[in-house]
Parts: structure tokens; C-alpha cells; sequence
């Protein structure tokens, strides 16, 4: 099943990419690509799985994504250690208990480099008193592996046992910062690289000065680490959890010169812009920020024409992309005003087609 994930060969796959990636954006004039390499195992911290009932054997099944053929997961080298010893543990200690078992359909799990682990138990079935009291004795059972927390889920339920997130702890340039990852929520899936991204976004901004605006701040993962860099650090982010998060990482990491508001980017553009007022918004006065560097971490479908405009009217524009093919599309535009400082490949999905991109570019 993972016949494709062979460590011997992992710096030959990179090797691969890094030549990929150069003939892709052969049309730039590109510096010299920084290279960052994965751990070749055990570099997810996330994972789910499909629950397969036969008899009285229960098993984690994937999908080959092309055929569609389902296949047994015993264990699984791509995820982090801790979620391999979760894996085979969970399932061993509910094998006989059918209150736990019967009608569990998928498992989800989530794991951190500072040793905490979640598990997401999803049913086809509602979740009453028993299943609740069953859940909690299987939590302190499992807690003799690492600290460990219970979600059940089923149809417009959600049993929390007895929080829905982990802390994560990242070190960067030998500092340790904190972040509050919620159950659903996205995060950098590879810690380790997302280490190393943190820390080259970290050095090639340093005595930068000026502000920072960051679109798609998600839980404030750039925004942290990056504030110490700059005089003040203003993130935007549409999802209510992650903007949750991320005031609680602000916290948790103490800084004073981070703040984080709920708005797309769009919506932050025309405000900016003075085009419109917007109540969430009460209290800043974006007239007051010096727009030095923008940083945009955008879904796969890059940015869009007026978010590409918005962004070419900073000096400086970090741009972290999952996907090359529409990071391409905006740099075509964005060289006309800007000229390409950095450019790095992270490889945040070993074995896979798929890399990370992170670009500096400053006004020509």
C-alpha cells in the first residue's frame, strides 16, 4: 500500500521536485531555490481513517484515490509516532466493547510535536449517557500512551472529552512558541517543515521594520512567529475558529503588537482603501499602519485579481503557496511591479506531487 514511500530514496524524490519546480518557473528570473527537506517518516501529524467492520475483526481501511479500491491500514509511516501508537491501541481496547464499537465509522487523528494527541470518533449512530461513560474510561486508558483527548461525533452531535484541541509547541531560531490547534481547523500538517518555514520567513524579514499585514492568517502561525520583526503585525481571517485561535496563541505567546480581525480579504482591501466602514473593524485605525510587507498564504486557488492588486501595493509581499500552478498566474502579475528577493521549496508532502512554495519579492 505505501509502496511509493521508500526513505532510501527520499532525496532522490526532492531532487525531482526541486528540478520540477525549476522548470516550471523557468520564465522568472529566479534567485537560487532554498531547499527544505521533511523528516522521509512519520512527518503528518494529521491522519483519518475509514472504520471497517468484519465479524468480529475491526480494521482501518483507505482509498487508492485513482481505482477507489479500499485497502487495510495496520499501520500507517507517513503519520507521526504517536498517532502510529494510537492507532493499533484504540483499536485493541474497543475490539470488545460494543457500545464503543458498533457503528463507528471513521477515526481521526491529531497529533503535536509537543506530545499531545486528539481523537475524533465519528458514528452513524447518537451518543447517549453510556457511550459517554465508555468514552471517558477508554480516555484514561489511553492517557498511559501520551496526554490524550475524546471527541464523539454523530448526526448534529459533538461530545468533547475533554477539550477539542491541542497546544502545539514550535521552535524557531531557539525560541518555543505556542499554538492552540482546534479539532477540523487547518493547520501545517508537517510540523517540522512548517518549522523551517517559519524560520526562513523569520530570517529573510529580519530588521525589516514597518508593518506587517497578513491576509489568510489562519491561527496566526506567520503572525506569531514573524511579529518580532516588524513594529506591528495586523492578520485578517474569515473563519471564527481560527480567528478564536488565534487570539489565544497571541495570548499564549505574549505578544503586545499582534492584533487578528474576521474579514476576507476583500473586505479588509476596500476598507483599506476607505471605501467602506466596517463595524468589526471599530478601534483600528488602518490609516494609522505603515504597509511595509504583506504575507499571503492563500487556499490552492491563489489569489484572486483584486487580492493580487491589493497585495502589489506593498514594498515587500511574503507569498506561501500549495500550489505552483496558480502561484504562477499571480507572479506573471505581480513581477510587473515587484522583483523576486527569495524563492524556496518546502517539502511539506514527501513521496507526493505536491510542494510548497514560499516567494519574497520587493518593489522594483
Amino acid at each position: 500500500m505505501f509502496s511509493h514511500i521508500h526513505p532510501d530514496n527520499y532525496q532522490q524524490q526532492l531532487d525531482e521536485k526541486q528540478l520540477s519546480i525549476a522548470n516550471n518557473f523557468a520564465q522568472f528570473d529566479l534567485p537560487s531555490i532554498d531547499v527544505f527537506s521533511s523528516p522521509p517518516l512519520h512527518y503528518r501529524q494529521r491522519a483519518e481513517f475509514r472504520v471497517w467492520h468484519q465479524g468480529d475483526e475491526l480494521y482501518y481501511i483507505m482509498f487508492n484515490t485513482e481505482t477507489k479500491e479500499k485497502f487495510k491500514v495496520v499501520d500507517f509511516p507517513v503519520a507521526s509516532t504517536l498517532i502510529n501508537q494510537f492507532m493499533s491501541a484504540l483499536l485493541a481496547d474497543i475490539k470488545d466493547k460494543p457500545v464503543l464499537r458498533q457503528r463507528l465509522f471513521q477515526v481521526d487523528f491529531l497529533s503535536t510535536l509537543s506530545g499531545e494527541v486528539l481523537i475524533s470518533l465519528l458514528y452513524h449512530k447518537q451518543l447517549d449517557e453510556q457511550w459517554i461513560d465508555q468514552a471517558q474510561q477508554l480516555k484514561s486508558r489511553l492517557s498511559a500512551i501520551a496526554a490524550v483527548d475524546i471527541i464523539g461525533r454523530a448526526r448534529k452531535q459533538k461530545v468533547v472529552l475533554d477539550k477539542d484541541y491541542v497546544m502545539e509547541a514550535l521552535t524557531v531560531a531557539g525560541k518555543t512558541f505556542h499554538y492552540q490547534q482546534v479539532e477540523n481547523s487547518f493547520t501545517q500538517p508537517n510540523a517540522k517543515v512548517n518549522e523551517k518555514m517559519l524560520l526562513w520567513a523569520q530570517q529573510a524579514t529580519k530588521a525589516t521594520g514597518g508593518d506587517l499585514i497578513e491576509l489568510y492568517c489562519g491561527n496566526g502561525n506567520f503572525s506569531i512567529a514573524l511579529a518580532e520583526n516588524f513594529d506591528r503585525v495586523l492578520g485578517t481571517e474569515i473563519s471564527k475558529t481560527s480567528v478564536r485561535s488565534a487570539q489565544i496563541n497571541i495570548a499564549a505567546n505574549q505578544l503586545e503588537n499582534v492584533d487578528i480581525v474576521r474579514m476576507a480579504s476583500e473586505d479588509f482591501s476596500q476598507a483599506m482603501n476607505g471605501e467602506r466602514v466596517f463595524r468589526r473593524l471599530e478601534g483600528f485605525d488602518l490609516s494609522s499602519y505603515n504597509y511595509q510587507t504583506v504575507l499571503v498564504d492563500p487556499p490552492r486557488a491563489g489569489l484572486d485579481p483584486e487580492s493580487v492588486e491589493l497585495v502589489s501595493r506593498f514594498e515587500r509581499i511574503i507569498y506561501i503557496s500549495c500550489n505552483p500552478d496558480t502561484l504562477k498566474e499571480n507572479l506573471a502579475e505581480l513581477i510587473k511591479s515587484h522583483k523576486i528577493e527569495h524563492f524556496a521549496l518546502f517539502d511539506q508532502f514527501p513521496y507526493t506531487h505536491h510542494v510548497e512554495v514560499g516567494v519574497i519579492l520587493s518593489r522594483r
